[in-house]
């Protein structure tokens, strides 16, 4: 059971790296990225292969994801109700606030974004679909963590790294704590430049069962054209679409 578990961890790991190379990765450096063994790479990746997981381009011997995972993806987003409700809902919201938006969950102790929609401005704010956002210094991490379960909440608020991206970025437990605090009582959390320079970011959580977030909605933009006074003006779209989304989306 034990090499069973080790040999699923270790193919994750190679899922995972895949994950973040959009255009690939050789045998050698999925070896050198993941530290198994060249034979050892070697062996999961034909496995991952032959079920679907992973394809190798015959000419540049690169590997990349293959659809199993995407159909897969495609089931999860159906169950959890991310793939034809949310959508329609944060394009109204982008129509109306003129810039970027998106919805994430809390997966693994981290926002993942699932949705992402951008604006109608010709500078606006990216982000990709299913990439994953730091907890402490974002707009949709804030308010995952103020509305989690008490016990997750708790865990996360001594245990979360709370690495810096810019020096905005809150770096002290004492203060992340703070933070959190007031994101809980004022129902939203803004993210000043915190986790990349020249952004601004405010988001409220899409309500779920006892209070908790089942997801977060955000609006992101470049600082240079929202201050925070003009990203709280949002709020009142911003909720509505939260409300929305918390009929829309499975509560579990």
């Amino acid at each position: 059971m034990v090499a069973e578990e080790d040999t699923i961890g270790k193919a994750t790991r190679l899922l995972g790296l895949l994950g973040t190379a959009p255009d690939g990765a050789t045998l050698s450096q999925l070896a050198r990225g993941s530290g198994f063994p060249l034979s050892s790479t070697h062996r999961l990746l034909a496995s991952l292969r032959r079920d679907g997981f992973v394809t190798l381009d015959a000419s540049s011997k690169r590997y990349g994801l293959g659809l199993r995972l995407f159909q897969l993806g495609a089931a999860v987003a159906a169950a959890r109700g991310f793939s034809g409700a949310a959508l329609p809902v944060l394009r109204e919201l982008a129509d109306a606030t003129g810039e970027a938006c998106l919805m994430s969950v809390l997966d693994d102790g981290a926002p993942l974004t699932v949705h992402h929609v951008e604006g109608r401005q010709a500078v606006g704010v990216r982000a990709v679909a299913g990439g994953r956002e730091p907890l402490h210094s974002t707009a949709t991490g804030k308010v995952l963590l103020a509305f989690a379960p008490a016990a997750v909440r708790r865990d996360l608020l001594e245990h979360a790294e709370l690495a810096p991206s810019t020096p905005r970025t809150i770096t002290d437990r004492t203060a992340f704590r703070e933070e959190i605090a007031a994101v809980g009582a004022q129902g939203f959390a803004v993210s000043d430049e915190e986790h990349r320079s020249g952004i601004r970011s405010i988001g409220v959580p899409v309500p779920g069962t006892l209070g908790h977030a089942v997801a977060a909605v955000a609006v992101s933009s470049p600082a240079y054209r929202t201050t925070v006074t003009a990203a709280v003006r949002h709020l009142p779209v911003l909720r509505h679409a939260a409300e929305q989304l918390a009929v829309l989306l499975p509560h579990r």
